[in-house]
């Protein structure tokens, strides 16, 4: 929980009613609110999606630490590079369908993942 109180501070005016926040600090907040529930579990589609640079470099220090500490993190993300960098395990899809799979690692030295997923 703590983690939870000190990203949503991190981000911003903590009196503020959630409604009238910008679309970064409400999905920061959203991430927030999941952590604070102490789940084992975190899904998450997109949680770089709406949000400055600032705040994508501090959500992945903090998706990284819960990883790291244990917590099972299923993550859709359309930015490749961010999630190859705290992933164990990576399924790359295509029109709903896994069409390669293997470690970060392995996933981050393929080539055909590096064209068609990093530029």
């Amino acid at each position: 929980m703590a983690m939870g109180i000190a990203y949503t501070q991190a981000s911003g005016e903590k009196s503020q009613v959630a409604g009238t926040l910008i679309g970064g600090e409400q999905q920061a907040l959203a991430i927030a609110r999941a952590l604070m529930s102490q789940p084992r579990l975190l899904m998450m589609d997109e949680p770089s999606s709406g949000l400055a640079p600032r705040l994508v470099a501090q959500t992945y220090e903090v998706l990284s630490k819960l990883n790291r500490e244990g917590m099972t993190i299923l993550l859709v993300e359309q930015k490749a590079h961010l999630a190859l960098e705290i992933a164990k395990r990576v399924y790359a899809l295509e029109t709903g369908r896994i069409v390669m799979e293997g470690t970060s690692a392995e996933l981050r030295n393929n080539e055909t993942v590096k064209r068609a997923y990093l530029g």
